[in-house]
């Protein structure tokens, strides 16, 4: 077991019930330690608190006096990680059995083995992919007034509330662009992760790693502590930054956070991404964990229907289907999204020795209707090391736009 799982914490596990179980407090059995459970039908299935929404569950077994109040029932534990080593010691002439069901891939970092983060970079990355990561970070610095505030142990509510508004907003942003439905925007699943993450951050089971352009939230990551551990929960960033890849700067101020702090894995949680395979030194698979009373007809037949049931879940995911089916919901919820057209080539004319054309208009790039705007902005001030307080855009009554800045003139003309 790790030690201090978060998700196996009272306020954890009671924020969740009052969401999802009606506000009733976790049941108990004496053959397992720690563990808390609802029960969601009339069937004798029980269910670990947080169910899916945890991103690591881990139990083990009574073992002062080895109790029988498992009889007549079914367990089911949903993501426990291989790599927390769960092997719970059933002695050979009890009833109670365990079926695993390997279920999403997982990925984490491994850093005990660092002792700090340029050695962790060395054995990662090649020179090449070293010298671009770091690039990235410089450039993204260079070009804005950047700052990175980790809060973790010490919050305001209105600093919380701020930084929560920014957080639905860019996630809304950035699943919107990418047209696929993301659960963590169910209203009622969002309410949970608000109403839980403040007291967690307070009692250090919790943090929020913020990016700041000036005062406005451009990146957050929503993360949960163990002792050892940092899982990573939610991470976003405002995709008009695409072009300085922050989501690679967010890994590399995380990854430095825990060396700094001796936390020994970083983990990706659940689900295949590129960044992930790239970023991690450990595989693992998550399993659901069903342990059930192989004396009771019932159980032994409703435990075996759970596992066949996740097994073949997890052959359909194996096949991408569930992705198709976020792009498929999200197509229903959105029928009035417009046709998407061709996007428009652009190329920068360098103007810099040119006086600046009289009669022109200034555009505000923070307005909405200015993003497509605002994009090339981003990529004028990437290509030519110009910084964002430096500049200003320009329109013409043709509707030709002009970017100034400090050592840089440009028009932007189609191609």
């Amino acid at each position: 077991m790790i030690q201090n799982n978060p998700f196996l914490s009272d306020t954890y596990t009671s924020i969740w019930s009052k969401h999802f179980d009606h506000g009733k407090k976790p049941i108990k059995f004496n053959f397992l330690k720690n563990t808390g459970f609802c029960r969601p039908t009339s069937l004798p299935l029980f269910v670990n608190s947080g169910k899916t929404l945890t991103k690591g569950m881990d139990y083990s077994l009574g073992s002062e006096q080895y109790s029988d109040d498992y009889k007549n029932k079914v367990f089911l534990i949903y993501d426990v990680p291989a790599y927390f080593n769960i092997k719970p010691l059933i002695p050979s002439d009890s009833a109670l059995k365990l079926y695993q069901s390997k279920q999403y891939p997982g990925f984490s970092v491994e850093l005990g083995q660092y002792s700090n983060f340029n050695e962790y970079m060395l054995s990662t990355f090649s020179k090449s992919s070293r010298y671009k990561l770091n690039k990235y970070k410089k450039r993204f610095e260079a070009c804005f007034d950047v700052s990175y505030k980790m809060y973790y142990g010490d919050i305001t509510k209105e600093e919380y509330d701020t930084i929560f508004d920014s957080f639905k907003e860019l996630l809304t942003k950035r699943f919107d662009d990418k047209q696929i439905t993301n659960n963590n925007l169910d209203p009622e699943e969002w309410q949970f992760y608000y109403d839980v993450a403040y007291p967690l951050i307070l009692e250090n089971k919790a943090s929020l790693f913020v990016i700041y352009d000036g005062k406005k939230p451009i990146g957050v990551t929503l993360s949960y502590h163990s002792d050892s551990v940092l899982f990573d929960a939610i991470t976003v960033f405002d995709i008009d930054y695409a072009k300085f890849h922050l989501g690679s700067v967010t890994i590399m101020k995380l990854i430095e956070y825990c060396l700094s702090q001796k936390i020994e894995v970083f983990d990706f949680s659940k689900g295949y991404f590129d960044y992930k395979t790239r970023w991690s030194n450990k595989t693992y698979d998550f399993e659901y964990h069903i342990l059930y009373d192989s004396a009771s007809f019932t159980s032994k037949t409703l435990a075996f229907g759970l596992k066949s049931f996740f097994d073949f879940k997890q052959k359909l995911r194996d096949k991408n289907v569930n992705e198709r089916l976020h792009r498929f919901t999200y197509k229903l919820k959105n029928r009035k999204t417009e046709v998407k057209t061709p996007e428009t080539q652009f190329k920068f004319d360098d103007i810099s020795s040119d006086p600046i054309p009289s009669g022109l208009t200034e555009i505000d790039l923070n307005l909405s209707e200015n993003h497509k705007i605002k994009t090339l902005a981003f990529e004028f001030l990437y290509l030519n090391d110009e910084c964002s307080i430096n500049l200003k855009a320009f329109t013409d009554a043709s509707n030709q736009y002009y970017f100034i800045g400090k050592t840089k003139k440009v028009k932007i003309s189609k191609t």
